[in-house]
């Protein structure tokens, strides 16, 4: 079986064709810049080991016309990984907001998709334009089955102490008030990699998703008990424009005392806070060398992110009441040795020792970075939220 992986932004898709007998991609690319002037596209394809790459520029008014362009690529007579988009049995969207209404993954249907559309006010950013890829695939893969994987549904195992919030219990059972987390692909899959690496299924599992965006989740024996992000993608780790937590009073004496208007506010705790806040860079990378070069700033930005990480760790502990192994992911978890360095270092209470040349060490595969004697298992595990996303697909059509 062959699967369609979409992520559609409002003016992006980002893809991956994989053949699931080798579960290997065919093919991948992202579409950007779409409903402006110019758009891009980026396409790759694998074939027999060797990457061919395509850049075009083109305008790309809308989603339809960037999906189309992707067929077109994936069965061109020369660069072609398959000869028709028939071909193409399944394609596998990820959706972020799915409520409480969507636990797992699930073949989308009209009523699924009115169902998000009622979900819109929880991920106005995310879930009108996932919605559109969806629209988009029914015609351009008219033969294939849509499949829906929402990035909450991992989450939703959390325990009712967990996912509440002290508020008025009207604004839960009316609006829907409450934790949902995000990135749950992401956590699914290396929690899972984590379970067959240590070979056994009853773990303690924290695993750190940390990326431009970033969130931490507590996985016990498989199944997600807590997790940092919340209604929303706010709230949490310090990100690379998102503050993560925040005393509620700071919004009132912005608005109350300063002026700001919400939309004011949202902005700048969205938009201009967490490490570009605190250093005019988001890319860690940039703030790492500005570090190097003893910008005080860029050395406290570090400190701040590795501080919160490690009160999450100490809290995620006391739930699970005991730890087994802590893992880092995506970008920066899987790249970066200082800020792993920094999480790890003065948490022997809990059983974490770094080692420091198998930290500095570099490898694509998953990797143990503990000292010998330490009693928790320190893993960097490359995340692949699209195989994931193409593993639930398949699971639900077999």
């Amino acid at each position: 079986m062959k699967i369609l992986v979409i992520n559609a932004g409002s003016s992006s898709i980002k893809y991956q064709l994989i053949d699931m007998t080798t579960e290997l991609p065919l093919s991948s690319g992202i579409v950007e810049r779409i409903g402006l002037e110019e758009g891009t596209l980026t396409h790759k394809t694998f074939i027999d080991g060797i990457e061919n790459k395509v850049s075009e520029t083109f305008p790309i008014p809308n989603h339809t016309v960037g999906l189309e362009r992707v067929a077109e690529l994936l069965t061109d007579k020369k660069i072609g990984v398959i000869t028709d988009p028939s071909e193409i049995q399944a394609v596998g969207h990820r959706l972020v907001h799915g409520g409480e209404a969507f636990t797992k993954t699930i073949l989308i249907t009209n009523d699924v998709k009115a169902k998000v559309k009622e979900l819109f006010p929880l991920a106005p950013l995310h879930n009108p334009a996932n919605l559109t890829g969806v629209e988009v695939a029914e015609k351009v893969f008219s033969h294939a089955s849509q499949i829906g994987v929402f990035d909450t549904a991992f989450h939703q195992t959390m325990p009712e102490v967990a996912f509440r919030y002290a508020i008025p219990n009207e604004m839960y059972e009316k609006m829907g008030i409450r934790k949902y987390g995000f990135h749950g692909t992401s956590h699914k899959y290396v929690s899972e990699k984590a379970n067959e690496y240590l070979g056994k299924k009853e773990t303690n599992i924290i695993t750190i998703h940390i990326g431009n965006g970033a969130s931490i989740a507590a996985v016990k024996n498989g199944a997600c008990v807590d997790t940092s992000m919340g209604l929303g993608p706010l709230n949490g780790l310090i990100m690379g424009t998102r503050s993560g937590d925040i005393d509620p009073s700071i919004i009132f004496y912005l608005v109350e005392q300063k002026g700001y208007s919400i939309e004011e506010v949202s902005n700048v705790l969205n938009k201009k806070s967490g490490m570009v806040g605190l250093t005019g860079n988001f890319d860690m990378r940039d703030i790492q060398k500005h570090l190097l070069n003893g910008d005080v700033n860029a050395e406290l930005s570090y400190k701040m992110y590795a501080y919160r990480i490690k009160q999450y760790i100490g809290n995620y502990t006391a739930a699970m009441n005991g730890l087994d192994a802590i893992i880092f992911t995506a970008g920066i978890g899987e790249n970066d040795s200082l800020v792993r360095k920094l999480v790890c270092e003065n948490m022997e209470f809990f059983g974490i020792e770094i080692d420091k040349e198998k930290n500095a060490a570099r490898s694509k595969d998953i990797r143990e970075i503990n000292s010998e004697a330490a009693k928790t298992k320190i893993l960097v595990i490359p995340t692949n939220e699209e195989l994931e996303i193409a593993r639930q697909t398949f699971e639900l059509l077999k």
